[in-house]
């Protein structure tokens, strides 16, 4: 991750964590035990509310969001694969959660965001996957503009994410 968060472009930037964060963001309503979803929301919020500080993104502009994650949801899906190896019940959450494009949607609803949603398991670098499935976004005349996220669930570490907003003066 430390990689693609020094990379340039965007007309605003937030990190997961950054200074002065707990070691866990506040929680969302609707997903459980994984870290996944609230660091979703957490890097997406603070992205938007610097390019758009009232938290609202203009009516005419169409944002869409790409999400990029290797791993996905690794906790929630080492929860369950504990779960029913132990034949316990798994949850009905967890089959919400475990699909990215659920916490991702949760996002676009949250802002009223009038663009796509796209989630990706990048095939090389993760920032290039991203920026390029934006900019055909973009091109497709899909979004004005994209927001960009890029998480990953260390196996032995905390969860990190970059988010990036692509669009509006010039082409990142």
């Amino acid at each position: 991750m430390s990689g693609s968060s020094s990379r340039p472009g965007g007309s605003a930037r937030a990190r997961w964590p950054e200074t002065g964060d707990d070691d866990q963001p506040p929680g969302v309503a609707g997903f459980v035990f994984s870290p996944f979803a609230p660091v979703v929301v957490a890097v997406a919020e603070r992205c938007l509310r610097r390019r758009y500080p009232t938290a609202e993104v203009p009516v005419g502009v169409r944002t869409g969001i790409v999400l990029v994650s290797a791993s996905g949801d690794r906790v929630s899906a080492e929860h369950v694969r504990a779960t029913v190896e132990a034949g316990a019940r798994v949850g009905p959450l967890f089959f919400f959660q475990s699909v990215p494009n659920s916490v991702a949607g949760h996002v676009a609803a949250r802002w009223g965001l009038r663009g796509p949603v796209v989630c990706l398991s990048p095939t090389g670098d993760p920032y290039a996957d991203g920026v390029a499935e934006a900019n055909l976004l973009r091109d497709d005349g899909d979004a004005d503009e994209v927001l960009l996220i890029l998480i990953e669930q260390a196996p032995d570490g905390p969860t990190e994410a970059v988010a990036v907003l692509l669009g509006g003066e010039g082409r990142q």
